[in-house]
């Protein structure tokens, strides 16, 4: 589950992690006394105003109604609720939300923390995510920060520290020095880098995190280092052991379809092609989607409707998979293991039945226990349906749909 800036910077404080300092506001008006109460707390005069998406790229992207970036700089009081009204309500496009862009209902006011001092301000990239080929986390850093990692993985390697902290062990203090010193790091800077990392490998940890982001994380001109941004991934199948972190979910920032499957016990994601497929199992989800791509559509959607299907949820996967303009064909791919044929197919006729009229084909193809007698309900049912037994028989009745 993702998270806004603003939330992820306070779970990242409670943990001890330095932040740059700021308030969310949703109208230019709270955007003021935010500002007015970051003054009198930090004793900033500039201000950094910032659009909060579930996107990266925010201050080079823009708000498509009054062309402002979605994170601009107010040198005085008086530009903050200016420089609020340009971004609120509009709808920012980042290179990560494609043209349609999000609409942005809040911004976060946050203090200016480029102020000249006895050094150059310096940004560095700090990330902590899981590596399934070894088996454990990984903490990477890189003295370019401000920068997509991505695009300094590809172009400079080099520049990225890695550092593998054992599960059983934890993050040693050893290691947390090491990464600082690679990073170039002394004095206090270092002791603070050291410091740094090491309450958030500790926040990554305790929250069930499946990744956290800092970029930039900033030295100051006096040496402190702090987080300026942060992109926080929580565990979704953790979330149970912590509601207090559950609450922070946006489901406007969500698409409305895997919300609405999410709420009917479906795992919905929502893909680019024309032909929709409702599965039950994972496994056999991308195997479906498989069979057409080889039938020569592109999946519209990964649906998985579990090893309990019934009429209820055929219907409510139905449904979704409808509202998707883009679907020109059906796949229903259902292997009789746990669930039986028979009653995925009465399902999949009780809920074409109650949802009426269908424009777009729709092939069932059913194997495994009561296969035979799955085919038949679905033969006989008298609806626009095609029954398939083999992977091959759907692949050419999508093919057929399609054509």
């Amino acid at each position: 589950m993702n998270i806004h800036e603003y939330q992820a910077k306070s779970v990242l404080k409670k943990y001890g992690v330095r932040i740059q300092e700021g308030y969310v506001a949703d109208t230019p008006t709270k955007a003021s006394e935010a500002a007015k109460k970051l003054n009198e707390e930090t004793g900033t005069s500039w201000y950094v105003v910032k659009a909060q998406i579930h996107a990266g790229g925010r201050g080079k992207g823009k708000i498509n109604e009054t062309g402002s970036n979605g994170v601009v700089l107010a040198k005085s009081l008086a530009e903050v609720p200016e420089k609020a009204e340009k971004i609120l309500g509009g709808t920012l496009v980042t290179k990560q939300t494609g043209d349609a862009g999000k609409v942005v209902h809040k911004i976060l006011v946050a203090q200016d923390v480029y102020y000249p001092g006895e050094s150059e301000p310096k940004e560095f990239y700090v990330g902590i995510l899981l590596d399934r080929a070894k088996g454990c986390n990984v903490i990477m850093a890189s003295t370019e920060g401000g920068m997509d990692i991505e695009e300094v993985a590809e172009k400079t390697p080099e520049k990225i520290v890695k550092e593998w902290v054992d599960p059983q062990l934890g993050l040693l203090s050893f290691q947390a020095r090491k990464v600082a010193f690679k990073l170039g790091l002394e004095g206090t800077a270092f002791k603070e880098m050291v410091k740094f990392i090491t309450s958030l490998y500790r926040a990554y940890v305790e929250t069930d995190s499946s990744m956290f982001e800092i970029n930039p994380a900033l030295k100051t001109s006096d040496n402190k280092i702090l987080a300026v941004d942060a992109k926080v991934n929580l565990d979704d199948n953790a979330l149970y052991r912590h509601p207090d972190l559950a609450e922070l979910r946006d489901l406007s920032e969500e698409d409305p379809l895997e919300v609405e499957a999410g709420e009917s016990g479906l795992n919905y994601v929502k893909l680019d092609g024309n032909v929709g497929c409702m599965v039950n199992g994972a496994g056999l989800a991308m195997a479906t989607m498989d069979i057409i791509k080889l039938s020569g559509g592109d999946p519209a959607n990964f649906l998985d409707v579990g090893g309990s299907a019934n009429a209820k949820t055929v219907e409510a996967g139905f449904r979704i998979i409808l509202k998707d303009p883009n679907v020109k064909a059906i796949l229903i791919n259902v292997f009789g293991g746990i669930v039986r044929c028979d009653r995925v197919a009465q399902g999949v006729v009780e809920a074409y039945k109650n949802i009426g009229d269908i424009k777009v084909p729709i092939i069932v193809r059913l194997q495994g226990t009561n296969a035979e007698e799955g085919k038949k309900i679905i033969d006989e049912s008298g609806l626009k349906v095609v029954g398939a037994v083999l992977l091959k028989d759907a692949a050419e009745r999508v093919k057929e749909a399609l054509s």
